[in-house]
């Protein structure tokens, strides 16, 4: 006899998913459109239009390529990733290197779930780095085989005209802006 019994079927799953999914959906969009005035939700609601871009330019569904400035959304989800786990780790670390002091102000449960959150988040972390972060940073077919620029500071202007044509044409903007410099000291005037 089985240890276990099966309480959904397949499409009771299928079908949770997608409410759940769904239910992430509407909230991250409505609630960006509520508070579309502040400056978190209109950098969502364009972080995920450019998402769907991108998708359909890697579909080939349109030869439309988004234009992103100083960071597209692949690095900003890193980035909030980062710190969103960091803040869980030090939190449950915290936890787990204090659990004594942690039960005087907090139910002992939370001891249990620390270490759970701690490794999940832990194995979140080695994953998102492994897969999301190596394939954007060194295989994805915009910086293969390998991106520099974090370590150099200097990116060709074709792929910065690509991968970042609105920083780019602000850049471009700001440097017609400035007034050429007054030649240095020690050195001699032209002519």
């Amino acid at each position: 006899m089985s240890s276990y019994v099966i309480r959904f079927s397949v499409w009771q799953r299928i079908e949770h998913a997608c409410v759940g999914l769904l239910f992430l959906v509407l909230a991250v969009t409505g609630l960006s459109q509520e508070f579309f005035p502040m400056h978190w939700a209109e950098w969502m609601i364009l972080d995920f239009r450019d998402a769907i871009m991108m998708t359909r330019y890697y579909l080939r569904l349109s030869d439309e390529q988004p234009r992103f400035d100083r960071f597209d959304y692949r690095q900003k989800w890193e980035y909030w990733g980062m710190l969103i786990g960091s803040l869980v780790m030090i939190g449950t670390g915290f936890m787990l290197y204090f659990p004594v002091e942690t039960t005087r102000f907090l139910p002992g449960q939370l001891i249990p779930a620390a270490l759970i959150a701690h490794g999940r988040e832990g194995l979140l972390a080695f994953l998102v780095i492994i897969i999301w972060h190596f394939f954007n940073a060194h295989f994805s077919p915009e910086a293969f085989p390998f991106d520099s620029s974090i370590f150099t500071g200097k990116i060709s202007r074709e792929r910065m005209e690509k991968e970042h044509a609105l920083e780019y044409e602000r850049m471009l903007a700001e440097s017609e802006e400035e007034p050429e410099a007054p030649p240095s000291e020690g050195t001699a005037p032209p002519g």
